[in-house]
């Protein structure tokens, strides 16, 4: 029941969505379920919509209110496996951010 966090970037040479293709460039696994754990407890509106059981795709306009979730929940993250999972996932969303043809997947099992 994890959530990885996986960073992609789309390749869509032309208009058609037929040719939109996806290329994994970095992800952040959550084996321990503790990604997943801190979205449902944060009753923030981003980081809530992860779902244990499906894919949330998040783009670069996206990027400043999930940073902004990440954060809030990183100041009161309880104990380092938190806070290290949280400046991870930070990292790729800074990255995506930082490009147009980045998006984030919060893919469940």
């Amino acid at each position: 029941m994890g959530l990885d966090i996986v960073l992609k970037r789309v390749e869509q040479p032309g208009t058609s969505p037929r040719r939109r293709r996806l290329a994994q460039v970095d992800a952040v696994l959550d084996g321990s379920d503790l990604f997943a754990h801190i979205c449902a407890s944060s009753n923030l509106p981003m980081l809530s919509r992860a779902d244990p059981y499906r894919t949330l795709v998040l783009t670069m306009q996206d990027m400043p209110q999930f940073l902004a979730e990440v954060d809030a929940v990183r100041r009161s993250a309880d104990g380092d496996p938190a806070r290290v999972i949280l400046v991870a996932v930070r990292r790729l969303a800074e990255r995506c951010a930082d490009e147009a043809s980045m998006e984030i997947h919060l893919e469940g099992d």
